[in-house]
């Protein structure tokens, strides 16, 4: 563990983040109680005033907030510029809880409705749309084809994964228009602290 001095609220946080590992042997369970955990965090206004001044993610990347050195998950943070397209992915054989700290988002959640036999090809079908307001935060499973869209100001969210995946995990990258399907890498991960 560094020796950070961070924001209060967040290395608790992180501290009930770990025993909720050390705890819960399960990784769905785990990942239920760390969705409890994150929506206290979304909806403490010394996190949402703090987040003002955290830099845009624009161009493909996540800010790294927090990488467990004994357990490996991981804390990032996106900034999106107002409307923001993010692009339709997955997050590989990995769980994600995702949480709105400011501004708004849409959640969208896809199906992929292919056999999947045909190389860089997917036919995907929205299955839900759901508005992400601060505090709402929302449960990703394994491989679950989904995508965030900024709303019509900035808008903020933390993340927590299961793990970390870039640099290590090729995830699934989709277009709904071409239906075509890829792997990737991921986002670029930079390193920020909340002090």
């Amino acid at each position: 563990m560094t020796n950070v001095k961070r924001l209060p609220v967040f290395e608790q946080f992180i501290q009930n983040v770990r025993a909720a590992w050390a705890e819960v042997p399960d990784a769905e369970a785990r990942m239920k109680k760390v969705k409890v955990l994150l929506e206290k965090l979304v909806n403490d206004p010394a996190v949402q005033e703090h987040s003002k001044s955290w830099p845009s993610t624009e161009g493909h990347k996540n800010l790294l907030l927090y990488e467990d050195p004994d357990h490996q998950f991981v804390v990032n943070a996106v900034v999106r510029t107002p409307g923001r397209d993010g692009r339709i992915h997955d997050h590989a054989h990995s769980w994600t809880a995702y949480g709105v700290l400011d501004g708004t988002e849409r959640l969208e959640r896809y199906r992929r409705v292919d056999d999947g036999k045909r190389e860089n090809y997917a036919l995907l079908q929205l299955e839900s749309l759901n508005e992400g307001y601060p505090g709402k935060v929302d449960l990703v499973a394994p491989y679950a084809i989904h995508s965030e869209k900024g709303g019509p100001a900035r808008s903020v969210a933390v993340i927590v994964r299961s793990e970390r995946l870039v640099g290590k995990t090729l995830q699934g990258r989709y277009d709904a228009k071409t239906d075509e399907h890829h792997q990737s890498e991921g986002p670029t991960q930079v390193p920020f602290d909340i002090v």
